[in-house]
């Protein structure tokens, strides 16, 4: 009886990560208006530890995640995961560059660039007690190349060695996400706003929350209405009508923020709209994992939306690179609530130049619009299903291979 009493307390108190952010902002905000200075330092002193840890983890995430990832896109190479790859990727770059668009047009009537708005991520002038060095094995760049080296020459070779390891270091990386990083961020943020209501930042800051949730609302509605309609035109069918259908699978994913607990709805509604079960059978499932329309607009909008407060300026050459490398990255986001924000961390880094304090904001920002992002991707699935269908449709019926599953990973799919 004791220890059911204890199992029902830990199920009530176990928290999702959206909940502990939510409340860390909410404490940040709350305790920096009476926190006195050596408590501000402690927290600066942990915040200080774990972005040094983040710095540190963060080739290594690259390596664990994107090798393993490519390997296994090509260990199953064919037409229809061609087509199926190919449209995915397509439909992430093109909601990375509507985003942007949106934003670069938006965003200077939306937002303010001040002297108080341009230093919201700079550091108090309270530090921390001590710091802890952790440099990192290699830098970023060399991390991405080393990943695409080992995952496509995996993805070519016969053997199994090297897979096998390269599987059980993502399985290290994933358990240290899922397990050290994803539980310490709800603390991590707490200083970051701690830190930023102390320094008198955090009004701007919030500012900016509530007016990008708003844009990146009325933006996925979009971006999924034109990719319906070019489904819509490929298979010769009445978008609206689509989307209503897809409606229960959008909703579905709204509230359990996971594209692999939506799976069996979105598969039940992609047939609906006339998919074959044995296309909608492999498509649904791979696109679980390497299309990530919302995820990416996301990230674009909020990327930006930093670095214009900031005041530094983008080119569109510099930003376009960022979006097409964005595009490959998403497809390594671990299977832990924020994955795609965790997987995206090393770019952002590296590309745009972001510091340990906006890539906390940038955590933040993702997290807070979980919901959309994650819908938007499982609707998503359904027009690239309508399309890879119709394309297959001249073609006599065959039954769809199944996607390849990794040792620690039998469904092959990911969480968020």
């Amino acid at each position: 009886m004791m220890k059911l009493r204890k199992r029902k307390l830990h199920l009530k108190l176990k928290w999702g990560l959206l909940p502990g952010v939510i409340c860390a902002i909410a404490l940040g905000i709350g305790c920096g208006l009476f926190f006195p200075d050596w408590l501000v330092r402690a927290a600066l002193t942990f915040n200080g530890f774990f972005g040094n840890f983040l710095g540190f983890i963060i080739p290594l995430l690259i390596v664990g995640l994107v090798a393993p990832g490519i390997a296994e896109l090509g260990r199953s190479a064919g037409r229809l995961l061609l087509i199926t790859t190919v449209l995915a990727y397509g439909f992430t770059l093109a909601s990375g560059f509507f985003s942007y668009g949106v934003s670069e047009a938006v965003f200077p009537y939306l937002l303010e660039t001040s002297s108080q708005t341009a230093q919201f991520a700079a550091a108090a002038e309270l530090k921390p007690y001590f710091t802890v060095a952790m440099p990192p094995v290699m830098d970023v760049m060399s991390a991405l190349v080393l990943a695409f080296t080992l995952g496509l020459g995996m993805a070519v070779i016969q053997g199994s060695r090297l897979k096998g390891i390269m599987w059980d270091f993502r399985d290290i990386i994933d358990r240290v996400i899922a397990r050290v990083i994803i539980p310490l961020l709800p603390y991590y943020i707490f200083g970051i706003f701690l830190n930023m209501t102390v320094s008198g930042q955090v009004v701007a800051v919030l500012g900016v929350f509530a007016k990008i949730i708003v844009l990146i609302f009325v933006i996925t509605a979009v971006m999924l209405f034109l990719q319906f309609a070019a489904a819509g035109v490929v298979a010769g069918k009445n978008p609206f009508s689509m989307l209503k259908t897809m409606s229960v699978a959008y909703m579905t994913a709204l509230g359990t923020q996971s594209s692999a607990a939506t799976i069996p709805v979105t598969l039940k509604q992609t047939v609906k709209l006339g998919v074959r079960e044995e296309v909608a059978g492999f498509v649904v499932p791979l696109c679980a994992t390497i299309h990530l329309s919302g995820s990416t607009m996301k990230i674009v909008a909020c990327a930006l939306a930093i670095l214009f407060m900031s005041g530094t300026p983008m080119p569109f050459a510099r930003f376009a690179g960022f979006i097409c490398m964005l595009g490959i990255t998403m497809v390594a986001a671990p299977g832990v609530p924020g994955g795609a924000i965790m997987a995206a961390l090393g770019i952002l880094q590296s590309m745009l130049g972001f510091s340990e304090a906006e890539l906390g904001l940038m955590i933040a920002l993702y997290i807070a619009m979980d919901s959309f992002g994650t819908a938007c991707n499982v609707t998503g699935d359904g027009a690239i299903s309508v399309i890879v269908d119709k394309i297959y449709s001249r073609r006599a019926p065959q039954a769809a291979p199944k996607m390849p599953s990794a040792p620690g990973n039998p469904q092959g799919i990911r969480i968020g």
